[in-house]
């Protein structure tokens, strides 16, 4: 996976979240999947900032990987 690639996910995420977001649905009703993606680009931004740290340190950012929600999620900077 290329950074090219994840920021594309990143995007249609974005995009997706925005939609659901706007949508006419009863509120409420698209919270489970919102919560479900916000989790998504949280994974995605972590990844991403894991291969571009890599890169500045010389090593492989093909050896990033996505790490379980609940070790991004719990990640205080």
């Amino acid at each position: 996976m290329s950074d090219k690639s994840i920021l594309e996910h990143i995007s249609a995420l974005v995009d997706e979240e925005q939609q659901l977001r706007d949508g006419t649905a009863a509120p409420g009703q698209n919270a489970e999947r919102i919560r479900h993606i916000e989790h998504q680009l949280d994974q995605c931004w972590d990844l991403l900032r894991q291969r571009r740290a890599k890169r500045e340190f010389g090593e492989d950012p093909s050896s990033a990987k996505v790490r379980d929600e609940k070790t991004v999620e719990g990640y205080e900077g």
